[in-house]
């Protein structure tokens, strides 16, 4: 069975095929303009825009990168991720205090935050001029990408509700907000919220838990590739260390290697085909 075409009359809410195409959109994100652009009109999309705004030292990345797409029935956002290397960066940064959430509703972490802010008036302005037909709004990143479609979603709802997302889908999500912000966002969009966490992937394991949560619903990747609605904390652990020992020369390099986009691609595909 082969992966089917992209389908862009998909409506609002959960699909496998779905999920494995916005990985694929996640992964453009981290080619050139150019590049990204190509596979997006191979993808039917016959609208491109693709955003690049810098940051002054000394904040970790130089740019925060994204695309919009879009057709006559779906409009498409994917944010560029990071390495863990620098998200470890961002997190290190213990002087910088989380800064009030979208329409007040709790707090997002500053590096997350000013990443998403200093592109989200190009990114809301090209939505609308895209969307001009009442197409379907999906939104995707991996990484740090994830981190920023979570809240473009979460502006989108709370700010201007009649952009509220279809469909957001992130791999390998660090935590980007406390738990009263991912508490509104849950009761608003959970069930068109769906955050793909692979096995022992370090990413969602950051920053520290209780000070900053996760949002729902997680979809979890075993050490086997295998796609799992819900797992068991026992269950779960036992996978953790699965996964871990997996390869008894680097059993450290689990977490950095689960969390490469290429690999949820890889799982999603298995699963789907």
């Amino acid at each position: 069975m082969s992966v089917p075409p992209l389908d862009h009359s998909t409506a609002a809410g959960y699909s496998l095929a779905q999920a494995y195409w916005l990985a694929q959109a996640a992964r453009a994100a981290y080619m050139t303009p150019d590049q990204a652009e190509q596979l997006a009109r191979d993808w039917g999309f016959d609208r491109f825009r693709h955003f690049s705004s810098p940051h002054t030292k000394p904040f970790p990345i130089d740019d925060t990168q994204a695309y919009v797409a879009g057709s006559d029935r779906m409009v498409l956002v994917a944010f560029r991720g990071t390495e863990p290397e620098q998200i470890r960066d961002w997190l290190s940064d213990t002087n910088t205090p989380p800064v009030p959430g979208p329409a007040g509703k709790g707090f997002v972490h500053f590096g997350f935050h000013r990443a998403h802010h200093v592109v989200h008036p190009d990114i809301i302005g090209t939505i609308a001029e895209f969307a001009d037909g009442g197409q379907t709004v999906w939104i995707t990143g991996h990484s740090l990408g994830g981190a920023l479609a979570m809240l473009a979603g979460a502006r989108m709802h709370f700010e201007a509700p009649i952009l509220t997302p279809d469909g957001v889908y992130t791999y390998g999500q660090p935590r980007t907000c406390d738990r009263l912000l991912a508490t509104a966002y849950d009761a608003a969009l959970k069930d068109r919220t769906f955050r793909f966490v692979n096995n022992n992937d370090i990413v969602p394991q950051v920053p520290p838990a209780p000070v900053f949560a996760h949002v729902d619903t997680l979809r979890h990747l075993d050490a086997n590739g295998r796609l799992h609605d819900s797992m068991s904390a026992v269950a779960k652990l036992a996978d953790k260390f699965k996964g871990a020992t997996a390869d008894p020369f680097a059993p450290a390099s689990d977490g950095l290697r689960d969390h490469g986009i290429d690999r949820y691609i890889a799982h999603l595909e298995k699963n789907l085909t």
